[in-house]
């Protein structure tokens, strides 16, 4: 048995793939094993995957039908046979310390999740450093904090967890966003959640990824989950419910965006609901610090007319389009 399991989900990533799985087995941390899925790539993912398995014992292949992103980790969970659990995504990579950090804090503070920072990074744009910090939360805490999104993300990719966490939960297969979906769940199989937000973790931005798209309908599952959370965590702590009700209102603005820069606000039915949403939250929304001001600008442009609420987002679109040339 190995302290830590790392799954690696593989699908369509040849391009990426080598500086992922080369950045896990550089690690300073060495008592781990690598579970590569593929999920049955048409490219020549599976046989990179086989290549690795042939030079370095620490690394596993399943190779499987299509499934998904939530099937191929769930694969690799039922695979694992470390202690602790990592996820990284194929298109990524991380710094050669991440886990030996993960994992000392983990051990450290008894605790059950260990988190780290992440640099996002676009092609041609130096990562954005940010500075360090240290927490250890209850589990009441590390739930504002990650409904807050602003320090900690509900990422699953710059974690560390207990094994015992996904002894019944899984990721919910069919689902974009499936972080989102599965994050309470986690957090309520955790006492004890650590944190350092040094950035180890470098988080790829692929145009053609379901983040970066304009908009798809698959957007539209964001909103849901966070509704579903909001639900899940109603009447813990009045920070609980206010941290929860702050994220469905962020997940339809960030959903309302995404479909008003892709000039789709009347090809979607959902737009109506949305501004509805957002409307009825209007004094809740401009009197929480949460929210920045340029938010409660578009906010109060929103009251007045979508049309009006669409101007920031061009002006900034033209600004970025205008400084990439």
């Amino acid at each position: 048995m190995c302290e830590i399991s790392i799954i690696v989900p593989v699908y369509n990533v040849e391009k990426y793939l080598n500086k992922c799985v080369d950045s896990i087995l550089n690690q300073t941390f060495k008592d781990f094993e690598v579970i590569l899925v593929d999920d049955g790539s048409p490219d020549n993912s599976g046989a990179i995957c086989d290549q690795y398995a042939q030079k370095d014992s620490r690394v596993k292949v399943i190779h499987k039908k299509n499934g998904g992103l939530s099937d191929a980790r769930n694969a690799g969970i039922e695979a694992a046979q470390g202690k602790y659990l990592g996820f990284i995504d194929s298109d990524d990579y991380i710094a050669d310390d991440m886990y030996e950090l993960l994992y000392n804090n983990i051990v450290h503070e008894d605790a059950d999740m260990s988190i780290c920072g992440i640099y996002h990074v676009y092609e041609g744009k130096e990562p954005e450093e940010k500075p360090g910090k240290y927490m250890v939360l209850n589990r009441n805490e590390a739930t504002v904090l990650i409904f807050h999104g602003n320090q900690i993300s509900d990422h699953a990719v710059n974690k560390l967890y207990k094994k015992q966490i996904f002894s019944e939960l899984r990721y919910p297969i069919g689902k974009y966003h499936e972080d989102s979906f599965t994050i309470v769940g986690i957090l309520d199989q955790c006492n004890i959640v650590v944190i350092d937000t040094k950035q180890k973790y470098y988080y790829y931005h692929r145009d053609d990824s379901i983040t970066s798209q304009t908009f798809s309908k698959k957007h539209l599952e964001y909103i849901t989950a966070w509704e579903q959370n909001e639900k899940k965590v109603s009447g813990r702590t009045k920070e609980i419910d206010e941290a929860a009700h702050q994220r469905v209102c962020f997940a339809n603005f960030l959903v309302l965006d995404k479909i008003v820069n892709a000039n789709m606000e009347r090809l979607v039915p959902e737009t109506k609901s949305i501004v509805h949403y957002l409307k009825n939250n209007y004094s809740f929304i401009m009197k929480n610090s949460i929210f920045t001001r340029n938010r409660k600008i578009s906010m109060t442009l929103l009251m007045i007319s979508l049309n009006l609420y669409k101007i920031p987002s061009i002006i900034q679109n033209r600004l970025i389009n205008k400084k990439n040339g």
